[in-house]
């Protein structure tokens, strides 16, 4: 336990703020998940129409600063690449 007021502010205010980008971090995954999950199936324009909610997704949590910007490029890039090769 922090013996500083300060500290024990900061404490909190990091655990609230942990919890948010868990949040962010596991909505994310999901959508991830669904995207690949339709690329498997072999569905292009659905993964296609549902790329577009996953990469607004991605710029948010980086506007957020919960995951880096080249991060979430290569996840952009690598799902893009996935769904261009579906025919």
């Amino acid at each position: 336990m922090p013996n500083i007021k300060s500290a024990a502010k900061a404490m909190r205010s990091s655990k609230r703020k942990q919890a948010i980008n868990e949040k962010i971090r596991n909505k994310v995954k999901g959508q991830i998940k669904q995207i690949k999950k339709l690329i498997a199936e072999g569905k292009k324009s659905e993964a296609a129409a549902k790329m577009k909610e996953v990469m607004s997704a991605l710029d948010k949590a980086t506007k957020k600063h919960v995951l880096k910007k080249n991060t979430v490029s290569r996840r952009k890039s690598r799902l893009a690449k996935a769904i261009n090769k579906l025919a």
